[in-house]
């Protein structure tokens, strides 16, 4: 497990302190800002409500289920649990972090909330979507990675926390999203994109 952890700070001090550019340093902070990405999530609720009609309303509230079982697993349970330093508050490399917020979040580093989020909705909209877009759902992977890189590269948490909690995050959004398919194939006659038996 030491040597977990020391690999861990290491690769975080490649990302937050070497693997650096203005640009980065500018764009990144936003990147990780929820607000930011409000039109994309209107968007996306535009798009289910146009395409599936009566499927719609529970395409968006699976939805807003998982980032519920999300945020509140990884901040409610896991964190308390686990209550481990910020990066900025490590006492081996707290001096070295270069922190590019103008403020410092005070709830524990494992897991990462915004990775168990926003890859626990990718999860889901790609299982329940994909067979309707294809592999244009892929897309929201990579969408939740770049959440994830600027969530350490800004100095708020370390790879492992991040990787900790895209994994939490696919398991709930697998879950949610197995259940929604197997609801609306049941009750809706459409065909379910997972195994029935």
């Amino acid at each position: 497990m030491q040597q977990l952890i020391h690999f861990d700070k290491e690769f975080f001090k490649l990302v937050n302190g070497q693997w650096t550019n203005p640009f980065f340093d500018w764009i990144m902070p936003w990147l990780r800002n929820s607000n930011m990405w409000i039109p994309f999530y209107v968007f996306l609720g535009l798009l289910i409500a146009f395409n599936f009609k009566k499927q719609a309303f529970w395409i968006i509230a699976f939805g807003i289920i998982t980032i519920i079982l999300t945020d509140g697993i990884s901040s409610k349970i896991i964190k308390p649990y686990f209550d481990r330093l910020r990066p900025f508050n490590d006492p081996d490399i707290g001096s070295m972090v270069r922190f590019l917020l103008p403020y410092r979040p005070g709830s524990g580093s494992f897991t990462s909330s915004h990775a168990t989020n926003h890859f626990g909705l990718a999860m889901y909209l790609y299982l329940v979507l994909k067979k309707y877009f294809g592999k244009w759902m892929l897309l929201l992977f990579v969408w939740a990675f770049l959440i994830c890189y600027a969530q350490v590269y800004v100095g708020v948490h370390f790879p492992g926390d991040v990787m900790g909690g895209a994994i939490l995050g696919c398991l709930i959004g697998y879950g949610t999203a197995y259940i929604l398919n197997r609801f609306t194939a049941e009750k809706l006659n459409q065909p379910s994109s997972f195994p029935t038996s």
